[in-house]
């Protein structure tokens, strides 16, 4: 009788939907599902049996249960939609199962793609608006604050709207194509026709009435394709990358899973750095060795808009394939209790508006704290770059050497992050998040203030200078670079995957719009506050290098603000992170 009654309980087992079968016998490895009609016509048997003999059968499966073999990783579709979600794949190569290699790898993959990308894009956009005719860094804190923030803006109304009427797939579809169109239009259109699209007359009546003081708002005007292309390269950043990759990644990722992997996750990214940076190399020693009466730059862009387009359908064709064959398999497992990627699901309610869902956020001390810490970020590398990118420019006037020393900083900032990827690991396992928050604030206070000593007290280092035989401006040129790099470095690091982590053990509603809020508007906002800052400064004072003592005060107040977000950040992390594995155990 009970090995009959063992039979009849694994029939049942894979007849339900979505029931995973429990008592399968010794060596069977398919999951048998039963049609639709054979279960209609067995179901008042089965109830009456079940009923009749629930102690024979629960004495009797317990020793099968214990004496089973782990079962491989297999999803069974019914052509009636029935799922059979059997125990995960067990197997390990160097200690990791494969199915966490089937999620790691690709998403490494997208991520170094995602890279390469930002890092062609962010080199030919400063190249392109801080060399173009009227123009120069000091139009990049008004372009900051004018334009790029309010499509920043935009972007988060617009895309809190689609979060609640297309699936995640098309989202991703539907946000990262306009991207990859706009790219290759600037290059094969736009660019080619700027003669004739830029308003180059109206341009210098408006300078000669408003003077130098208008040159900011009046090269936007005068550039706007240039400006455009700006924008859309910093979006690139906080979309595809925050948004998108980072979205995505922590649907389908566990925490334990994010801990060591997400820093390992930079090291592809910043491989792709050292190359990206010797493609823009590469193109402007190129441009340099044209004839006369070639227009090289736009031959270069053509190109490097190219490989970002090439790169571009490389991301979307990986995403396919992980929601074909990776997705289907975690949300069964999902559903099935077998896996856990984020923070407790949230009862159903009714979806909240853009309104609502700001309101909602700004009223958590965890997601106002992870605000403070993307805009402080933003504010305190902007009040040094911007310094430095107008160092850059009086030391190399010709784009092409402009672009050039760019390619060569790029590719020195993945050596340096590729190297602090690897020590991330390290810190993230012996002193916890905590500590790995905060390296990226102190690192940036620190070189900051050499940066700005350097430039503030340029007189006192005339000996030293005279000693390296270089210029002043160069000395600058080359610490700023430093402070950039090791800044950058340390954020790819240690600040991305901490800022990341620290979205996991929330529920899914604040996940998804939280995200939104913070990466695409905090972080432009973060930017433009910084771009604010000069401005006001720049017309008060009367140039940006009278205001720079002040920048350097107004560093140190909002590194010290993200210093204190990121300590109250990491209680309240800890702790959501103990009552979601208490929860667990709870559960289990």
């Amino acid at each position: 009788m009970a090995s009959f009654a063992v039979a009849r309980a694994t029939t049942v087992g894979a007849v339900a939907p979505g029931v995973v079968s429990s008592a399968k016998p010794s060596g069977s490895r398919p999951v048998r599902v039963i049609a639709k009609s054979a279960r209609v016509q067995r179901v008042g048997f089965e109830k009456s049996f079940l009923s009749r003999n629930a102690g024979q059968l629960s004495a009797a499966i317990s020793p099968v249960k214990a004496a089973a073999p782990k079962r491989s990783t297999v999803i069974v579709q019914a052509s009636d939609g029935a799922v059979a979600v059997p125990e995960p794949d067990d197997r390990k190569f160097l200690g990791i199962p494969y199915s966490t290699y089937e999620k790691v790898i690709p998403l490494g993959f997208m991520f170094f793609c995602i890279l390469f990308n930002y890092t062609i894009l962010r080199d030919t956009k400063d190249v392109l608006v801080v060399t173009a005719p009227g123009s120069g860094a000091e139009v990049i804190p008004f372009l900051k604050t004018w334009v790029n923030l309010p499509m920043a803006i935009g972007f988060m109304i617009g895309y809190s709207k689609l979060v609640n009427v297309l699936s995640t797939e098309t989202l991703f579809y539907v946000v990262i194509a306009p991207f990859l169109a706009f790219f290759a239009s600037f290059a094969f259109i736009l660019y080619p026709n700027r003669d004739w699209l830029h308003p180059n007359e109206l341009a210098d009546k408006l300078m000669a009435m408003g003077g130098e003081r208008a040159m900011g708002p009046v090269s936007i005007l005068r550039n706007w394709t240039y400006c455009l292309f700006y924008v859309m390269a910093e979006l690139w950043g906080s979309v595809v990358v925050s948004v998108l990759f980072w979205g995505f990644s922590n649907q389908i990722i566990a925490v334990e899973e994010a801990k060591q992997f997400y820093p390992l996750f930079g090291l592809g990214a910043n491989v792709a750095l050292i190359f990206s940076g010797q493609t823009v190399k590469y193109f402007s020693e190129m441009r340099a060795t044209l004839g006369e009466g070639v227009d090289g730059w736009g031959i270069s862009l053509k190109g490097m808009m190219a490989v970002v387009v090439g790169f571009g359908m490389c991301i979307i064709g990986v995403y396919y394939w992980l929601n074909r064959v990776v997705v289907p398999k975690i949300e069964a497992q999902k559903a099935a209790g077998l896996m856990k990627t984020g923070g407790k699901k949230k009862k159903s309610k009714e979806k909240m508006g853009v309104a609502e869902s700001i309101k909602y956020l700004a009223s958590s001390p965890y997601i106002r704290d992870l605000a403070l810490l993307v805009v402080s970020y933003g504010i305190c590398i902007n009040l040094v770059e911007v310094t430095w990118k107008g160092k850059i420019k009086a030391q190399y006037p010709n784009p092409n050497d402009y672009s050039a020393f760019m390619g060569n900083f790029s590719t020195a900032t993945g050596i340096v992050t590729f190297i602090m990827m690897i020590t991330s690991r390290y810190i993230f396992s012996k002193f916890g998040w905590g500590v790995a928050a905060l390296i990226t604030p102190t690192v940036l206070l620190a070189t900051g203030a050499i940066f700005f000593a350097l430039v503030i007290f340029s007189g006192t280092f005339a000996p030293l200078t005279a000693a390296l035989g270089v210029t002043p401006l160069f000395l600058a040129v080359i610490v700023g670079a430093a402070q950039n790099i090791f800044s950058k470095s340390s954020k790819y690091a240690l600040f991305d995957p901490c800022k990341e982590m620290a979205y996991i053990p929330l529920d899914d509603e604040t996940k998804t719009k939280g995200k939104a809020a913070i990466d695409v508007v905090c972080n432009p906002l973060g930017k433009s506050g910084g771009a604010l800052i000069q401005q006001f400064l720049i017309i008060g004072f009367g140039s940006l290098a009278a205001s720079t003592p002040y920048l350097a005060f107004i560093l140190l107040f909002f590194t010290y603000v993200w210093i204190k977000a990121a300590s109250s950040l990491d209680k309240q992390f800890t702790a959501l992170t103990a009552e979601d594995m208490e929860s667990d155990e709870a559960s289990a």
